[in-house]
C-alpha cells in the first residue's frame, strides 16, 4: 500500500499506450488489400504557452488539492477492439500516387478548414471530390522527423530522428539532449523502394531535408531528386533560388511554380506506367514571399481572425495554384480516375511566438488549436489532410478519426498491394478502412515525442492522444497537463488534478510506448544554472539558425 500511495503523490510531478508496432506477422497485411518579402518570422529562445507554467496539482487558475489513492488502482481496461473491414479496391492498374506536402501549413490554412481569408479554391474542390480529415496529425511538431515518418511509416521516436535537422541545443537547459540521429539511415526502407519492386516511376521534387547528399532521395528509392537538399528553408522564393539541385529559372520565377513544372514534366513523361510523385513543397516556410499582384490583393482584404498577413496568403496561395495545376494536368491526360492524391502539412502553423529580439507572431493564426510551431499543444501537431482517390473515396466525405503521419506508409502499400519487406516494421496503421468510410481503426492512440528544446516553443516532452483525451508529459519536471479535446479545444483546462486515475492510466500507456519504441529520454544537465538563460546570444549566428530551421 505505501508502494501505491508513493505512486499517487508521484503522480502530482510526474504521472505511461503500448501501441505495438505494425509488423509483417502481426498487421493487417498491405498486400490484402521583383518579390515582395515579409520579414523573416524566426522563433524566440525562450518558451512561450508550452511552459509547464502550472503542475498537475493545478489547473489555470485556483490550485486544486492532491488526490487521495484509492484502495486499489484500477486496472487498465482497454476498449473493445473492433477490427474494420478493408474495402474492395477499384479495379484496374496500380494507382498514380500524388503526395503534396506542405511545410508549416496550418489546419485553418485553407477554406475548406474554415479560413476565410486565404483564398484556396483549388484545395476547397479537392475536399469536396474526396475526404476531409478534420483530426489528422504530424508525426512530430517540427519538419524533419514528419518527413522521415511519412517516407517510412515509423514513428520519430523509433527513429530517433526527433527534431529538425541540425536542431537546436539550448546553452543551458535543464535537460541535455540526447544524441539524435540527424538524417535518414540508408537502412532504412523508402515508400519509394517498396513501390518501385512493383514497377513504380518514382520523384521526390521539392524539400528533403533528410541529411546531406549520401542520403538523398536518389540513394532512398527515388529515381530524380529536383530541388531536394539538406536544407530546410529555400533562400528565396524567386528566382535565381540559389538551391544546388535546382537549376535557376528566368529572373522572378517563383518557385511554387517551378516546382509544379516539373512534377508536371515527371508525370507526363511517365504516364504509360504507374509513378509515384513526392512532392514535399518549400513553401509556406520562411522567408514568407509571395508574388507582387497576388499580395496586393490580400491587402485589400478585411482580415479573418487571425489570419491577416497579404504575404503569407500570398504563398498559401502559391500552393493552391499547384494543386489546381496538376490536378488540371491529370485530367488533360485522363489520369485522374486512377491516380491518390494526397495534400497535408508536416507540423502545424508558425504562430504564436516569443516577442523578444525584436521578434514577433508568426504570420498564421491556428486558433482555436493552442500555440503552433514547435509547441507541443494542438497548434504544433494538428494539420490539414486530404486524400482523393475517385472509385474508393466518396466525394465530399469527412473523418472525425485521429490519424497520424506514419499512416500514410502502410496505407499506400494496401492500396497498391505492395508487400512489407522482410522484417519491415512500420508503426502506422492502414487507412484504407477509413477511406472506404469505416468510422475506426484497431489502433486506439497516437503518440508523440519530442526530447528537444525548439527555439520558439517546446521544452522536452511526449504525448499521447487516445479518444478525446490527450495527455502531456513535460520531461523538465515530469509534470503533466491531461486535456479533453473534444471539450476543450483550446487545451485551456488542464484536468489532471480532478481526474488522476485517467491521467495515471495513460501515462503508463504513454512509457509503454515510449520502451516499445527505444525512444532516447533526455537526463538532467549537471551543469544546468537556474540564474542564466537558456540561450546566450550569439552573434552573426542567428541568422544561420533561422535558415537551418
Amino acid at each position: 500500500m505505501s508502494r501505491l500511495f508513493a505512486t499517487f503523490l508521484c503522480l502530482i510531478s510526474s504521472l505511461s499506450a503500448q501501441t505495438a508496432p505494425v509488423s509483417p506477422e502481426s498487421a493487417p497485411s498491405p498486400t490484402t488489400a521583383a518579390p515582395t518579402t515579409a520579414p523573416t518570422q524566426p522563433p524566440g529562445d525562450e518558451t512561450k504557452g508550452n511552459a509547464p507554467a502550472t503542475a498537475i496539482s493545478a489547473s489555470p487558475g485556483a490550485a486544486a488539492p492532491a488526490p487521495d489513492p484509492p484502495a486499489s488502482l484500477p486496472p487498465i481496461q482497454p476498449a473493445p477492439v473492433k477490427v474494420p473491414a478493408l474495402p474492395a479496391l477499384p479495379a484496374g492498374p496500380p494507382p498514380n500516387i500524388i503526395v503534396m506536402l506542405i511545410d508549416d501549413m496550418g489546419w485553418t490554412d485553407l477554406g475548406c478548414y474554415g479560413s476565410k481569408y486565404y483564398e484556396t479554391p483549388h484545395i476547397d474542390q479537392l475536399a469536396k471530390e474526396g475526404m476531409r480529415f478534420t483530426q489528422a496529425y504530424s508525426a512530430c511538431t517540427v519538419c524533419s522527423p514528419t518527413r522521415a515518418a511519412m517516407l517510412t511509416g515509423k514513428s520519430p521516436a523509433r527513429l530517433h530522428i526527433t527534431d529538425w535537422i541540425a536542431g537546436h541545443v539550448p546553452d543551458n537547459g535543464r535537460l541535455v539532449i540526447p544524441k539524435w540521429t540527424m538524417q535518414l539511415p540508408l537502412e532504412e526502407e523508402t515508400i519509394a523502394e517498396r513501390l518501385k519492386t512493383r514497377g513504380y516511376a518514382t520523384a521526390s521534387i521539392g524539400k528533403w531535408h533528410l541529411g546531406n547528399e549520401e542520403f538523398y532521395p536518389t540513394k532512398h528509392g527515388f529515381d530524380v531528386n529536383i530541388g531536394g537538399t539538406h536544407g530546410g528553408s529555400p533562400p528565396s522564393y524567386f528566382s535565381p533560388y540559389k538551391i544546388a539541385t535546382l537549376p535557376d529559372g528566368p529572373k522572378d520565377e517563383f518557385l511554387s511554380d517551378r516546382l509544379t513544372s516539373e512534377a508536371v514534366k515527371f508525370i507526363e513523361k511517365n504516364q504509360a506506367k504507374p509513378f509515384f510523385v513526392y512532392l514535399p513543397h518549400y513553401g509556406v516556410h520562411t522567408p514568407i514571399m509571395g508574388k507582387p499582384e497576388v499580395v496586393a490583393k490580400y491587402q485589400a482584404k478585411k482580415a479573418d481572425r487571425g489570419h491577416s498577413h497579404p504575404v503569407y496568403a500570398a504563398l498559401v496561395e502559391s500552393i493552391d495554384d499547384s494543386v489546381g495545376t496538376l490536378r488540371a494536368k491529370l485530367k488533360e491526360l485522363n489520369l485522374t480516375e486512377n491516380t491518390i492524391f494526397i495534400f497535408t502539412s508536416d507540423n502545424g502553423g508558425l504562430s504564436d511566438l516569443v516577442r523578444q529580439n525584436g521578434w514577433s507572431r508568426g504570420p498564421t493564426d491556428n486558433s482555436p488549436a493552442r500555440l503552433g510551431k514547435g509547441s507541443a499543444y494542438e497548434g504544433g501537431v494538428h494539420i490539414p489532410l486530404i486524400v482523393a482517390w475517385p472509385g474508393l473515396v466518396k466525394p465530399g466525405s469527412t473523418c472525425d478519426v485521429p490519424v497520424i503521419t506514419h499512416d500514410h506508409v502502410p496505407t499506400l502499400l494496401a492500396a497498391t498491394q505492395t508487400p512489407l519487406k522482410k522484417d519491415q516494421i512500420v508503426d502506422g496503421e492502414s487507412m484504407l478502412p477509413l477511406l472506404g468510410q469505416t468510422d475506426t481503426l484497431v489502433r486506439q492512440a497516437i503518440h508523440w515525442h519530442y526530447p528537444h528544446y525548439h527555439p520558439g516553443s517546446a521544452t522536452p516532452y511526449s504525448a499521447i492522444r487516445e479518444g478525446d483525451w490527450k495527455l502531456i508529459q513535460f520531461h523538465e519536471d515530469n509534470h503533466v497537463e491531461l486535456y479533453n479535446l473534444k471539450l476543450d479545444a483550446g487545451e485551456n483546462d488542464n484536468r489532471a488534478p480532478h481526474d488522476s486515475v485517467r491521467a495515471l492510466q495513460l501515462r503508463d500507456k504513454l512509457d509503454a510506448w515510449l520502451k516499445d519504441t527505444g525512444a532516447q529520454i533526455p537526463e538532467r544537465n549537471p551543469k544546468y544554472d537556474p540564474d542564466k538563460p537558456l540561450n546566450e546570444p550569439k552573434k552573426g549566428k542567428g541568422e544561420a539558425r533561422k535558415k537551418a530551421e
